[in-house]
């Protein structure tokens, strides 16, 4: 029962104030007031459960979106980085077909290791177009093929020491790709389409070039994503690419078919 102490308080501008000593229950209003709820430890532990629950479902899909938005922002740029390239160097040097070269890669001592400065591709690399790309730093491999890293952490590597044809490019750190996947030719599953992407310079065909056909998505053109004896058809990019190893390197010509975004039907999860 609500016992109320009848003696009025008033404020200072004379209006009344309820007293606060009044009980109801056997408790006073003040005690009300002042009673504040709790969760139980098992409330606690659930929520933490539901809490972790949806993390683990959502994570790896914000992180793998992550992923796809880094991969494809670099590639985009990559590309345009490297043709803008060739084309200042083409207001230079002249027509691009005229001083591309299909060069080799470093010498080897008596001891197999590549002779510093003996590398004909990246000589030439570093004549025509390092001058014209924000390069911050060029390593010979121990295969004798040179990297070249850019500011925002993407490389582009000489794909092989017998040519300057065949190149790839890594969004992402090239250390941490090669170890998890591999180079990019014949090694299992591949890095290929999914940390490394493949391109290819031949804007000139070799001297009785016998596939000259088979390359008319390069000859005269820049840096373009691999499409050696392509037939047109996005489905054949796409069955290539999905058939990995040495075929995937048709997949970067897939996410460029796709303005560079990664396709839905694309299949590998991107990294860098």
């Amino acid at each position: 029962m609500l016992e109320f102490n009848h003696s009025k308080d008033f404020t200072q501008g004379g209006g009344a104030r309820l007293n606060t000593s009044a009980k109801f229950s056997g408790f006073t209003l003040a005690e009300v007031f002042h009673c504040k709820s709790a969760f139980t430890l098992a409330e606690v532990l659930i929520t933490l459960g539901i809490i972790g629950i949806v993390a683990a479902l959502t994570l790896p899909a914000l992180i793998q979106k992550n992923n796809n938005r880094v991969v494809e922002t670099r590639l985009m740029k990559f590309y345009s980085t490297i043709n803008q390239a060739v084309q200042r160097a083409e207001v230079d040097y002249g027509d691009k077909k005229y001083w591309y070269q299909d060069l080799t890669g470093a010498e080897f001592d008596k001891d197999g290791n590549p002779v510093p400065g003996s590398s004909k591709a990246e000589k030439w690399f570093n004549k025509y177009l390092t001058p014209y790309m924000k390069i911050i730093k060029t390593d010979t491999l121990s295969d004798g093929t040179f990297i070249v890293y850019f500011p925002d952490g993407s490389a582009l590597r000489m794909l092989q020491n017998a040519t300057t044809r065949d190149w790839v490019f890594y969004p992402g750190n090239p250390d941490k790709c090669i170890k998890k996947y591999g180079t990019a030719y014949n090694n299992g599953d591949g890095a290929n389409g999914i940390c490394s992407f493949a391109f290819n310079y031949k804007p000139l065909p070799a001297i009785n070039e016998p596939d000259v056909e088979k390359w008319k998505y390069h000859i005269n053109k820049g840096f373009e994503p691999w499409k050696f004896n392509w037939d047109g058809k996005r489905s054949t990019l796409l069955s290539r690419c999905t058939a990995g190893k040495d075929n995937a390197t048709y997949c970067t010509a897939l996410i460029q078919m796709n303005n560079w975004k990664i396709p839905d039907d694309y299949p590998y999860k991107v990294s860098y």
